[in-house]
């Protein structure tokens, strides 16, 4: 069978909208990634030039003889003007000359020449791994001028990437809190049609109550059936009861857990397909007690068997078993052989207004889940599921 939403998804029916955006933003990121490597590149030639001219300005001043003429004031301001560019130049393997070596400008510090030599070496190693040397001859000499970039270019390089890592985390901050105040209006929503139907259902159980009284005033009527009609009508008021603590801070309290259990079991058994075979195992301590909520719990319990005998269609076996895990949790499974759970139904079973049957509003597993995780501090999750095999779900609790 198809799967059926029960109440339509405001939010999902806007799925064409958010690929929009997504796509969107992506075209952004890639835009702002493309236009800084770009300007990381112009950065970089530009500092390439400004090496080849401070090369060619150091050839300059060599070859040039000291009783040129010629005005070198032009060409020192040339070499001068770099400032920012790291270069070793090299000759015959020996560095002869660096400029803008951030390590070496620690004034304070007096180097001896071996420390500086360490620098400089491991500074040519890494800027031959940046930039290949530009060679060049001065004289009959071939000298090698290695340089790496500035600290503005390789700020560029990364900026791009921190600034997207910024809108990543304001934007992931944006969606956590539209996704608070979304799921809180959807808890508005539970909470009032929970207590609106505990207060409507008030009225007609008390009616209930009045009526089994009449009845039993009749000598000719059978007293058993009142009896089963009584523990009906008290039924209702319990889940009457725990409609009213949905949304409140129920009372916890101490409960031996595996009569609890086995008590709603047999109440269940009486009520459901007698064509369904129930079968409870604890493997638990006859003391072991769980803080817990009773008509919570109850509830869960109730939900999560009348699923599995739903996804049986009334006919096959139920098993109920207790087990502990760990020092201090128990494990609860309540498995079927029904038809299991499709792999892309398996993500939504707990989803508020889903559900695969004709007749129903799709808030059992989604109120259960609620009441096990939120109230008693455990976990309510499908254990194992194969199709026309059967189900499994697994609550954890922690002991008292």
């Amino acid at each position: 069978m198809a799967r059926r939403e029960v109440f339509a998804n405001i939010y999902e029916q806007v799925t064409g909208w958010r690929f929009a955006v997504i796509a969107f933003l992506m075209i952004i990121g890639i835009g702002v990634l493309y236009y800084f490597n770009q300007l990381g590149r112009q950065v970089e030639e530009r500092e390439k030039k400004y090496v080849l001219l401070y090369a060619a300005g150091i050839k300059f001043f060599v070859e040039k003889s000291v009783e040129s003429t010629c005005d070198y004031t032009f060409v020192q301001e040339v070499l001068e003007a770099n400032e920012t560019v790291p270069s070793i130049l090299v000759q015959n393997g020996v560095p002869i000359s660096n400029v803008n070596i951030t390590e070496l400008e620690d004034t304070t510090r007096q180097w001896k020449p071996k420390d500086k030599e360490m620098i400089l070496y491991s500074k040519i190693a890494e800027m031959s791994e940046e930039h290949p040397p530009i060679e060049l001859f001065i004289g009959k000499d071939k000298v090698s001028l290695y340089y790496s970039n500035s600290l503005l270019a390789k700020q560029l390089r990364y900026f791009p990437y921190v600034l997207l890592g910024i809108f990543l985390i304001f934007g992931s901050l944006a969606f956590i809190a539209y996704s608070s105040s979304r799921k809180a209006e959807q808890n508005r929503v539970w909470v009032g049609l929970a207590k609106e139907t505990a207060h409507q259902l008030g009225t007609p159980i008390s009616a209930l109550m009045a009526w089994v009284e009449v009845l039993r005033s009749n000598p000719e009527f059978d007293a058993s059936i009142g009896d089963e009609m009584e523990k009906d009508v008290k039924r209702l008021e319990t889940i009457t009861t725990r409609f009213s603590n949905i949304g409140s801070i129920p009372q916890m309290s101490e409960e031996t857990i595996a009569p609890l259990v086995e008590q709603t079991l047999t109440y269940l058994g009486r009520r459901i397909s007698t064509k369904v075979k129930v079968h409870f195992e604890s493997q638990l301590p006859d003391n072991l007690k769980v803080k817990l909520n009773t008509h919570l719990f109850e509830w869960v319990i109730e939900n999560l068997c009348k699923n599995a005998v739903d996804a049986m269609g009334g006919i096959g076996e139920l098993f109920v078993k207790l087990t502990p895990i760990g020092k201090n949790n128990i494990a609860i499974d309540i498995t079927d052989t029904g038809k299991g759970i499709s792999k892309n139904n398996l993500r939504k079973v707990f989803r508020p207004g889903f559900s695969t049957k004709k007749r129903g509003w799709g808030l059992g597993l989604t109120l259960a889940k609620r009441i096990i995780e939120n109230y008693h501090d455990g976990k309510l999750f499908v254990k194992e599921t194969q199709v026309d095999k059967g189900t499994t779900f697994r609550i954890v609790l922690e002991t008292a």
